[in-house]
């Protein structure tokens, strides 16, 4: 039997399969298969930020040892700077170079795109704005333990970094007793000197409510499992957040112009991330034979074959659809995390899609670019959410504030609209504020 499911429209259930499919993984129920523990998970979290917000260190020490078999103690909670240089000292410098060829696209990107405030728009004594300035102080979570991923700490320090935070903290789980070298290395080589040994809903806890050594910070990023996603839910207006964000997603949009291979490659390079959904919507049968083939050739060869087949049977599938429309159709319904347009129409499918994450065009633009190298941050909404959901960016570490003042000519000259306003809504204070001004 395939390892991925083949949803044809000959199928009398054809709509229904696809429905399912989508109500699945906007449910979240990959987020729930993402970890093991027994008991609920808001609860868990619940009581967790409780013992945390009430005893500070000593809880995230007790609690932080036993949930990622580390060793802490208040006083060990956070990395020396002295462990952050010498890891930066000991990574291979091949390697080094290889990170500051990543950081520079990272950093080119973000400052491509950061938000500057426009001249004020002046409208007789009325100057009207709006003024963009830096966070002082984030935290970004760096996932370990079986998820890890150091190039996390690129794609979220460095945007903080072009935004112009002042102060970042980042938390990493020392599952085993420390944080991966590599993820302190990259840490070292962005110039952050605040590092602490937290991870999981205790490290959103510490740095979201502060402790005896955690100051707290203005805002959270970075991805994490249930747990972590669990957390900044419950926190989210105590503390800023990126998103709540879900395991890893791709759907490819091809036609018969697509190389099977690499469109086999695509699906399960986020299969791997266990869980993870891989689709692929196409007018082609034979591509969606041939992809579905190739899916069970090359995982065979994989490493972690074991862990991605179960994302491809439940939480994936090839789509064969009427027409290449339907199948971007399909695309932006699903608002997946990633979309890989690899057709002979990709200007045309791109503009037919406006719910993305983050979208690769062409044959030659492969998800894995975005991972780690072109310069997009790769912390994206997932589950449906890019629907009304941003890319992280250095815009989300900018404060924004309109700016409005008016000379006491304009004030009389709009105050009567005003005070009518305010009359008509009750809101009679409202308007006294106003007629003192323009009556005396």
């Amino acid at each position: 039997m395939p390892t991925l499911r083949l949803f044809a429209p000959e199928q009398p259930d054809y709509a229904d399969q696809i429905r399912r499919l989508h109500a699945l993984l906007r449910a979240g129920e990959l987020t729930s298969a993402s970890f093991k523990a027994t008991g609920r998970v808001p609860d868990i979290v619940r009581n967790i930020l409780e013992q945390v917000a009430a005893e500070g260190d000593v809880a995230a020490a007790r609690l932080g040892s036993e949930l990622d078999r580390a060793r802490l103690t208040p006083e060990t909670l956070r990395v020396p700077e002295a462990l952050i240089a010498e890891a930066r000292r000991q990574t291979e410098p091949e390697f080094v170079a290889l990170i500051r060829r990543a950081i520079d696209n990272i950093r080119a990107y973000q400052e491509h795109i950061l938000w500057r405030s426009p001249p004020l728009l002046e409208r007789g004594g009325r100057k009207l704005g709006v003024r963009y300035t830096p966070m002082k102080r984030v935290a970004v979570y760096v996932p370990g333990g079986q998820a890890l991923y150091p190039s996390t700490v690129l794609m979220t320090v460095v945007p903080a970094l072009v935004a112009g935070v002042e102060e970042i903290a980042m938390i990493s789980p020392p599952t085993g007793g420390e944080i991966h070298p590599l993820a302190l290395a990259l840490a070292g080589e962005l110039g952050v000197r605040e590092v602490y040994r937290l991870g999981g809903a205790v490290g959103i806890a510490a740095v979201a409510f502060g402790t005896q050594s955690i100051r707290p910070v203005d805002k959270i990023v970075g991805p994490g499992n249930a747990f972590v996603a669990e957390a900044k839910r419950q926190l989210y207006g105590r503390v800023g957040i990126d998103s709540i964000a879900g395991p890893s997603e791709v759907f490819v949009v091809a036609d018969d112009s697509a190389n099977p291979k690499w469109v086999a490659a695509d699906l399960l390079a986020q299969a791997e991330h266990n869980p993870g959904s891989a689709i692929l919507a196409t007018p082609s049968r034979t591509l969606a034979e041939r992809v579905s083939a190739e899916v069970e050739e090359q995982l065979k060869d994989l490493s972690r074959a074991e862990v991605t087949r179960p994302s491809l049977e439940r939480y994936s599938a090839v789509i064969v659809t009427d027409t290449l429309e339907q199948a971007c159709r399909y695309a932006d319904e699903f608002a997946p995390e990633h979309l890989q347009i690899e057709t002979r129409e990709d200007d045309k499918c791109d503009a037919r899609i406006g719910s993305a994450g983050a979208i690769f065009i062409g044959h030659h633009s492969p998800v894995p670019l975005g991972d780690y190298f072109a310069g997009p941050s790769h912390v994206l909404p997932t589950g449906g959410n890019a629907r009304f959901s941003p890319p992280l960016s250095a815009n989300d570490f900018l404060r924004v504030s309109s700016l409005i003042q008016y000379s006491g000519e304009a004030l009389a000259q709009d105050g009567d609209d005003i005070i009518q306003f305010a009359e008509r809504e009750g809101l009679t204070a409202h308007a006294q504020a106003i007629r003192t001004r323009i009556k005396s």
